[in-house]
């Protein structure tokens, strides 16, 4: 309780928002689906920009809209909240797949009634070999395919999500509103040549956009009537509360924002039409303490509103923020358990003369998001070395909540690391999470700054072990390889780990690249594009290289496993001898199954492991991962030489729940694990195998290429409430944060505060607990919403002590 009473606790309306919504439970809606297939037909004959533009349109002007009795920002995203609209440009097969599974899954359960389940079914012919899904799958030539299908490259959340993984600059939305856009798009229309070829492509943009901006405004309009009409019929301050929200609502987004309410509620609806737009995930809202300040410190000097009521404004948004809802295919699902959309709100940093940025809206977002309780917004704490003392002893006493947030990336790594790529130095001091722990400047960087494809690394180890076979299918996958039986030294299996991930890495950018010509060629996201630098300018889509910075990655799976693995490998095998190549492979098919080979398991178990200061085994894992990376920076991305800096690839760790459904499909592997288990997550050590605590996980972290994994190093740490109990534990947990960063190169951390024993009790009675908020990834989840595996798999992490 000493937590809440920190923070202090929602008002009376907000608690009444929030026990409204996680009373409602997740369902479909098939609204957006209808319209969206209802404007294709209508317009087929249109250019495709256009005709994107005049989906938007329809939606937004037919769509149901409502305010709820509680709220002070106006905007949903489907009929009601928590449902999850399905966006049948991207796929349908899987939906009439799974319509009679949604409400039976093990988790992320969504309710659909038969009525809906009707509606889907009458639109599903339209869009027969005709979505993203399809069409990406049938680019992919057949030797790459492979990769595909045996689920070693996992692309799906790519291929059939918009543009997202992005934040646009909603402080130039604040201060200017959409009509500076219009503007900028007229003026560039005007300016065509007509006669040059290219002017072509440019003007159907241009068109679209004014569309859009059209629509959004008429969309605004549409809830300034609606408020208006409650308005008279409410009484009291619910009346002058809703002519107020009936005023702002006729000014913005299009107009600018001139107080901290109006810029908080045209944000809001700028957010909820980007996610209206695009099936997209992981649209953030960057970095809010800094754009919406001089709204805060203005009103407040004008005794406009107190501190109080800025709080509410605030928690009002995350209650939000939290209405939006997406449903995943349930392959999909195991890679983003728990409903994730990934919001995430980033607070703290530097300027861009280097001194510190935190204000006093820092503090009111923390105590907000505190007071709120929800897996969403996901909220990043950015950390220097000269923050103050005052502000992150205030984040830790967030994190002693347990929610999982903040999660805390370092201003140290990332600037220089952007800087390098060439980033300029103010946009680089500007940088914001985005969706978990990646990072991309608002309102300048393309799409997918990290999400790319998953890339299973203890599973390529196995293939490499085995002649480039797939020890699964069969299938021989490379050429040129020694079966690992017939090896004589470790540098045969690190030669093949060489010829095997960099065959690998090649097939998922050829992967990356059709997912990423199908969406440019099919779903191109116009109000995404438009708010986007420099897009109009260009007259080009952020698919088309209209961003002014484009890097990109792909996440690597089972970083620990692969580390424990090679370790294990090079010590018995080859060192010590303490096991054959045979025996090892044997017992590896066999998943340890006979006596004989639990033993074998054992001494697998008892080598060296990752995660506890062993350069022995850190020294290994940071090898193999420089291969991945010197191949991947070979391969440009789609958007190379089209426009923006960069147009390159990079690293990165994080593999949301990946690691449970990539894990599902992975055979045994030399660190001992057993087949069909959850990989380790993100760059966090296997579970268990830490044994020296958190100071030797922070080292052997810290010995990983971090500058070149600029996609994110996720770093998951837990402890139980009784750990950060006494003022002195939470010092120490500040001084390892710090010196993490400081000194060892750290890019992020974060922790899930809760014990063992209360996750246990969870899942035996979830009805106890519905407030539980576990840290999955790099994004939290109510833990009854997540299946049996992946609690299992949150329950198994090592508890740190200090």
């Amino acid at each position: 309780m000493e937590n809440r009473e920190h923070f202090g606790t929602l008002t009376e309306r907000m608690q009444s928002f929030r026990d409204d919504l996680l009373n409602t439970e997740a369902s479909i809606d098939a609204t957006r689906a209808v319209l969206a297939t209802q404007a294709y037909r209508e317009h087929a004959d249109k250019p495709l920009l256009v005709k994107r533009a005049l989906m938007l349109k329809n939606i937004l002007e037919n769509m149901p809209i409502f305010i709820e009795p509680q709220t002070l920002l106006a905007g949903n995203q489907a009929k009601k909240n928590r449902a999850a609209p399905i966006f049948p440009e991207y796929a349908m097969d899987w939906v009439l797949r799974e319509l009679d599974d949604f409400a039976h899954r093990d988790g992320d359960v969504f309710q659909i009634d038969e009525e809906t389940k009707r509606e889907l079914k009458e639109l599903a012919p339209y869009w027969y070999h005709n979505t993203t899904l399809d069409k990406g799958l049938a680019m992919i030539p057949p030797e790459s395919k492979i990769f595909y299908e045996l689920g070693i490259i996992k692309a799906e959340g790519n291929i059939t999500s918009g543009d997202a993984h992005i934040a646009v600059d909603y402080g130039m939305i604040m201060r200017n509103g959409l009509k500076y856009y219009e503007r900028r798009t007229l003026a560039e229309k005007q300016a065509l040549d007509m006669t040059r070829p290219d002017s072509i492509a440019k003007y159907h943009f241009y068109e679209a956009i004014l569309i859009v901006i059209a629509a959004v405004r008429s969309f605004a309009q549409r809830y300034a009537k609606l408020a208006r009409s409650q308005a008279e019929v409410a009484k009291g301050e619910r009346k002058q509360e809703l002519t107020r929200m009936a005023h702002m609502l006729h000014k913005v987004p299009y107009e600018g924002a001139s107080s901290f309410h109006e810029a908080i509620q045209s944000m809001w609806l700028i957010h909820l039409v980007l996610q209206i737009e695009s099936n997209g995930h992981s649209l953030s809202y960057g970095r809010m303490d800094q754009y919406l300040y001089p709204y805060l410190q203005q009103d407040l000097d004008q005794h406009v509103l107190n501190e109080g009521q800025a709080v509410e404004l605030l928690t009002n948004l995350w209650l939000k923020t939290y209405t939006i809802n997406k449903v995943r295919s349930w392959s999909h699902t195991q890679f983003s358990a728990g409903s994730p959309l990934y919001q995430n709100v980033t607070v703290g940093g530097q300027r861009e003369d280097g001194r510190d940025a935190v204000n006093p809206l820092s503090y009111l977002i923390l105590k907000s998001v505190a007071q709120t309780r929800l897996p969403q917004p996901n909220l990043t704490v950015r950390y220097h070395r000269n923050i103050s003392a005052a502000f992150m002893e205030e984040a830790i006493e967030v994190v002693k909540l347990g929610t999982g947030m903040p999660a805390f990336n370092s201003d140290e790594v990332i600037i220089p690391s952007f800087i390098e790529k060439g980033v300029k130095a103010t946009d680089a001091y500007n940088y914001s999470a985005i969706g978990c722990v990646e990072t991309a400047v608002p309102g300048k960087w393309g799409y997918r700054c990290t999400g790319m494809s998953f890339l299973n690394f203890p599973k390529t180890l196995l293939i490499a072990m085995n002649e480039g076979v797939d020890p699964a299918s069969k299938k021989k996958l490379v050429n040129g390889l020694t079966h690992f039986c017939e090896m004589t030294s470790y540098e045969q299996l690190k030669e093949a780990w060489d010829i095997t991930i960099r065959e690998f890495t090649r097939h998922s950018v050829i992967i990356e690249n059709c997912c990423d010509l199908v969406l440019e060629q099919d779903v191109p996201d116009i109000l995404c594009s438009a708010l986007t630098e420099d897009c109009i300018g260009r007259g080009k889509t952020i698919k088309e290289g209209g961003a002014v910075y484009d890097f990109i990655s792909g996440l690597q799976v089972g970083i620990a496993n692969l580390a424990d693995s090679l370790a294990a490998v090079k010590k018995l095998v080859f060192e010590e001898r303490t096991l054959t190549a045979k025996q090892l492979w044997d017992a590896l098919q066999d998943d340890f199954s006979s006596s004989e080979h639990a033993a074998v398991q054992q001494l697998l178990l008892n080598a060296p492991k990752y995660g506890n200061d062993d350069d022995y085994v850190d020294q290994l894992i940071a090898d193999a991962y420089e291969v991945y990376i010197d191949e991947v920076k070979k391969y440009p991305n789609t958007r190379y030489g089209r426009g923006p800096i960069g147009g390159t690839r990079y690293a990165g760790t994080s593999s949301i729940s990946a690691n449970v459904g990539q894990g599902k499909t992975t055979p045994a592997t030399p660190d001992g694990r057993n087949a069909g288990t959850p990989l380790a997550e993100g760059c966090s050590p296997v579970h268990g195998m830490d044994k020296n605590g958190p100071t030797a996980v922070f080292k052997t972290v810290s010995k990983l290429p971090t500058h070149e994994i600029t996609g994110g190093v996720l770093l998951n740490q837990k402890m139980t409430p009784q750990m950060l109990a006494s003022e002195e534990n939470k010092q120490k947990l500040i001084m390892m944060i710090r010196t993490f960063f400081n000194r060892l190169d750290g890019y992020h951390v974060q922790y899930n505060v809760v014990s063992r024993d209360t996750l246990i009790d969870a899942q035996k009675h979830p009805q106890k607990y519905r407030d539980l908020i576990v840290r999955v990834a790099g994004y939290s989840a109510f833990f009854h919403d997540l299946s049996r595996q992946t609690q299992d798999d949150i329950i198994e992490r090592t508890e740190q002590t200090l």
